[in-house]
């Protein structure tokens, strides 16, 4: 069958797709959507409408499966490629998110009636041969979660070093603000500062707010004022030492988690290519998810398929025609 060259426009096919890729869940999906276009071979047909007919049969069912976290991470992994790149901490937590998607979504299309029998008897037959040969990554999924809670902050243990540092960030923290809660309760007594007066960070460094007119009551560095110009923020002496060693303890702490990353990204290196096979696999689950998505929505099925050039419309309803008459309560 040859059709003629504007016949998707005439028949809206690119509104019909518009209205799919919305239905996405990330890029991923709505780059097969844009690559969709006009089948002629039978078995292909057929089983593509067999995908989304098995997926209809999902989203009318318990409707639990696991779509959450659907993320693209392919950039950020195609960037690690080249020796030295890493993954940051948001990047390293939607890889794992994903890949936990991806392993999950697996694990749902395996079950079956008969667990005895899943080989021979998936309850999604079709989606099921999608997951053959896909690689969850359980190991790699463990890994990251030893260096990332489950905020996907890097853990404090993430490393002996990191751990080390950390620790001395909280003492030394800690003797800083017991250090300005005495100074502060002194300056307090003394009338030098307010009563309602707590201490507070300025440029990275904690501070004692103060009225201009009482700044050389406590001897210090001044490192700014309000934008009123009626308080100034004043780091006392004695803790400028403790604030110093804050700032290098942080500066190791940044060198020390990039270290952690670009280690650990060496390690994602070698899966890279079987990573981005799963994704391939995750965006044309978003995919079908989509397109049996809109197919509920306009109350589509499954036409009746013969190999062999026929058509004969039976009830056959343009989509869109009735989704436009559906908003004025009219039928096609």
């Amino acid at each position: 069958m040859i059709y003629p060259s504007n016949f998707e426009q005439k028949i809206g096919f690119d509104q019909i797709r518009n209205l799919i890729k919305n239905k996405c869940l990330c890029a991923l999906g709505e780059e097969k959507v844009d690559e969709m276009a006009f089948c002629y071979d039978f078995n292909t047909i057929n089983t593509l409408l067999e995908q989304v007919t098995e997926f209809t049969q999902i989203l009318n069912g318990e409707n639990d499966f696991p779509d959450q976290n659907f993320f693209d991470l392919r950039s950020s992994l195609n960037r690690i490629k080249i020796e030295g790149m890493y993954m940051d901490e948001s990047e390293l937590f939607d890889l794992r998110r994903s890949l936990e998607t991806i392993k999950d979504i697996i694990k749902y299309l395996n079950k079956s009636d008969d667990d005895e029998d899943i080989d021979n008897n998936p309850l999604y037959p079709h989606l099921t041969e999608l997951s053959r040969d896909i690689i969850a990554f359980p190991q790699l999924i463990s890994r990251i979660n030893n260096i990332l809670d489950k905020f996907g902050k890097i853990k404090d243990n993430a490393s002996p070093q990191l751990l080390q540092i950390r620790r001395e960030l909280s003492a030394t923290a800690g003797s800083i603000s017991r250090s300005l809660n005495s100074i502060l309760r002194q300056a307090q007594s003394e009338g030098f500062v307010d009563k309602d007066v707590t201490p507070t960070m300025r440029d990275g460094r904690l501070v004692i707010p103060v009225a201009p007119g009482m700044k050389r009551k406590i001897r210090g560095i001044v490192h700014d004022e309000s934008a009123t110009g009626k308080t100034v923020f004043i780091e006392p002496a004695e803790v400028v030492e403790a604030n110093n060693r804050i700032r290098e303890l942080e500066g190791e702490e940044r060198r020390e988690i990039i270290r952690i990353l670009t280690e650990f990204s060496k390690e994602i290196r070698p899966h890279i290519p079987a990573i981005l096979v799963s994704y391939e696999f995750l965006a044309k689950i978003d995919f079908i998810r989509a397109k049996a998505i809109f197919c509920i929505e306009i109350k589509a099925g499954k036409p009746a398929l013969e190999n062999k050039q026929v058509i004969d419309w039976f009830d056959a309803i343009h989509p869109l025609l009735q989704m436009s008459l559906a908003k004025k309560k009219k039928k096609v």
